[in-house]
């Protein structure tokens, strides 16, 4: 991206774009809010793209809105992938859903539930994990005692 790409005010659609980066329930909305902030060099995006590179749960959105900020010539430090935990007590919220559900529920009954109650933990935990989401959440889901 040169420079002669990107504008330097807001776009017509800022206020827009802003909620979509702040929706916690929709890691593709928020990452697509951030190509799209991206075409614009301002102060106010600047610091939605920080915001989001510090403390988006999902790794994706932290590096897109990286490397939006370093095409800025924004001095910034590549975000860590390691991360322990997406949320705390991740183990406790699965355990509470599935006590909730029938003993003898299903996995896909208990991911419905696990997304119509926690989309948040869903959601980010879809977009961290990736292909590899329902293996770990199927493991978790098993491994969790009632």
């Amino acid at each position: 991206m040169n420079n002669e790409e990107l504008n330097n005010g807001l776009p017509e659609n800022y206020e827009e774009l802003k909620k979509a980066a702040g929706r916690s329930a929709d890691w593709r909305a928020r990452l697509e809010a951030v190509e799209e902030l991206g075409r614009f060099n301002h102060k106010q995006i600047i610091d939605i793209l920080n915001r989001l590179m510090v403390s988006d749960p999902v790794y994706t959105v932290q590096e897109a809105a990286y490397e939006k900020l370093k095409a800025f010539g924004e001095e910034v430090t590549v975000p860590s992938k390691n991360k322990a935990e997406l949320f705390r007590g991740i183990s406790k919220i699965v355990l509470r859903i599935k006590k909730s559900l029938p003993r003898d529920h299903s996995y896909e009954e208990f991911k419905e539930k696990l997304k119509k109650m926690r989309v948040d933990v869903y959601d980010a935990y879809e977009g961290e994990k990736g292909e590899n989401f329902d293996a770990w959440l199927h493991k978790l889901w098993a491994s969790a005692t009632k």
